[in-house]
């Protein structure tokens, strides 16, 4: 069915351009691993590919929501929130080399479809101007840049549109086509390309991308590269000057090769004075440094020897969070020999999202891996998939913790699945929630066994939170304005008020009222020093069978989570 074509870059453009990208993705994800040899090949640049394009849908997805009728702001998006919506996705939902470059290439064009100015930058002379930011930020974002690699069809995009005059869709179509041919001629520019006889994966994955910008502008999709993305090489592979295995995208070489032994990736709050500094101390680490964002929001990736250092020199420069570190010599598929075995899987394994640092660290103590959901920035299916791979186990049980997260994590279970992983989803709430059925969770069990108890040990906990509204909007208890403190019990408003412990005490009482043998109490960074204390003392003087227990949860988004079971 032919896509309905947009006739000049609005939000709805943005939304149907993510859409299809997604899609063109999703189809060529598995072509696109298999053809990842360089640097590492590790078989995951589609993969990586899909997953920074998921995050940057969900983000679009999330504004257009936003603005539904009834939710306090109606009608559309404007083209500034749609397009900062696609960066800011993609940004914190990056990954690996390419999902990270990928990510800078999207920011580019957000920045010059977002400006301020008499004159919108809507349409084809507009489209080619952020075709042009875009390779020009993502080559600037890579510490050593490498021809014959995404960078290189990029720049080709943006270099096919400069003389283009006409809308949109013709600009996107010579962008495609200039995109086409500099994927071909890769191989030649970089000799492991050229051994393999292979194109870029990075920039097979950008031309699969520009495709649904012109399909997104014209109606339908370009015709499809011929064959699959392997390059038609003479006898004898690549011709010509082929550039050598450099720091880059997509640029160092596997342990075996002497390459560095980890990947390191994280995002991180910080100035850009800070940041400056990063990549300078980052460089001498390692190669393959990419650092993209801005506005004081940064993905740092870089492939080296020393990890702790990496992560501690992020450290210095401001806050990171969602580090992710790989080592490239377990478990990669085209690196691993047979003098290496894989790690033996455990039997049993739990994972968890969780809406803060400290209840991060309590449930890893517990024994669980982790999924740090950050306020307002919900993790996409593709992070739950990896936290399910990184557990290592034959058998995992998935909190997802969020009534909200419901759909995302039964599609990364079934991605789970599909796999080889058995996988069982306890659709927990909340926090607290996660926390009795993580306290009842016993390895040597049956596996079905253990899911009934977590489970059984889940639903007899009633949970509330406190926490500020945000706008003014109706609720069981009535009108909030923002600012107030609001009281919900298992997820609807029940008690509006002004000072935080007076609500938390209203909910309490309300809980206990239906009887209780234990109170948990996970407060956030901005709850009143006092809280705890009071209600404590609240617990203890009123309900003299009931103990409470207390966490920090950090920066949890809600001021307090309220567990009674």
């Amino acid at each position: 069915m032919a896509q309905v074509p947009q006739t000049f870059f609005d939000a709805l453009a943005v939304r149907s351009w993510c859409g299809l990208a997604l899609e063109a993705l999703g189809r060529a994800r598995e072509e696109i691993d298999a053809i990842n040899v360089y640097p590492v090949a590790d078989g995951d640049t589609g993969t990586n590919l899909y997953l920074t394009v998921e995050s940057a849908v969900a983000a679009v997805e999330a504004v257009f929501a936003a603005h539904e009728v009834g939710s306090g702001a109606p009608g559309r998006p404007t083209l500034a929130d749609a397009a900062g919506a696609m960066a800011h996705g993609a940004l914190i939902g990056a990954q690996g080399n390419s999902g990270t470059i990928l990510a800078q290439l999207l920011r580019g064009m957000a920045q010059v479809l977002s400006a301020d100015g008499e004159t919108p930058h809507t349409d084809g002379p507009g489209l080619r101007l952020a075709l042009r930011k875009a390779a020009d930020s993502a080559r600037q974002a890579v510490a050593h840049p490498v021809e014959g690699t995404v960078l290189s069809v990029a720049s080709a995009a943006a270099d096919a549109v400069g003389g283009i005059q006409g809308d949109c869709g013709t600009v996107a179509r010579a962008a495609y086509e200039g995109a086409r041919v500099a994927l071909a001629a890769t191989p030649g520019q970089l000799a492991v390309l050229g051994r393999a006889g292979v194109v870029d994966a990075g920039g097979r994955g950008l031309v699969a991308v520009l495709a649904a910008l012109v399909e997104t502008f014209t109606g339908e999709a370009p015709r499809p590269l011929a064959g699959s993305s392997a390059a038609k090489l003479p006898p004898g592979g690549a011709t010509g000057d082929a550039a050598g295995v450099l720091a880059g995208e997509d640029c160092a070489a596997s342990p075996q090769d002497g390459g560095p032994a980890f990947e390191v990736i994280y995002l991180l709050e910080a100035e850009d004075a800070a940041v400056a500094r990063l990549r300078t101390r980052l460089d001498a680490l390692g190669d393959s440094l990419v650092v993209v964002g801005g506005d004081g929001l940064w993905n740092v990736h870089v492939h080296v020897d020393d990890a702790g250092a990496a992560v501690e020199a992020g450290v210095e420069a401001g806050r990171p969070y969602r580090i992710r570190i790989t080592h490239f010599g377990l478990g990669d598929v085209h690196t691993r020999g047979g003098e290496r075995p894989p790690r033996e899987r455990v039997q049993r394994a739990v994972v968890a999202v969780v809406p803060g640092e400290g209840l991060a660290g309590l449930y890893t103590e517990a024994g669980a891996t982790t999924v740090l959901a950050r306020p307002g920035e919900a993790p996409a299916s593709g992070e739950l998939v990896d936290a399910l791979r990184r557990a290592h186990a034959r058998e995992v049980v998935l909190l997802p913790n969020d009534a909200g997260l419901r759909h995302t994590a039964a599609a990364a279970a079934e991605q789970a699945r599909a796999e080889g992983i058995r996988v069982a989803l306890i659709p927990t709430r909340s926090a607290v929630q996660g926390i009795a059925a993580l306290a009842v969770h016993e390895p040597e069990r049956r596996f079905d066994e253990d899911v009934v108890s977590m489970t059984s040990a889940a639903g007899a906990t009633r949970y509330a939170e406190v926490a500020l509204a945000e706008r003014e909007s109706w609720t069981m208890a009535g009108i909030c304005q923002a600012g107030d403190v609001l009281g919900l019990v298992e997820d609807d408003v029940a008690v509006i008020g002004s000072d935080v412990i007076a609500v938390a005490e209203t909910v309490l009482d309300r809980m206990l009222q239906a009887g209780g043998e234990l109170v948990t109490l996970v407060l956030g960074d901005d709850a009143p020093e006092s809280a705890a204390h009071h209600l404590e003392a609240r617990v203890r003087e009123s309900y003299l069978a009931v103990d409470t227990v207390v966490y920090r949860g950090g920066r949890q988004g809600a001021l307090l989570l309220i567990g009674v079971e």
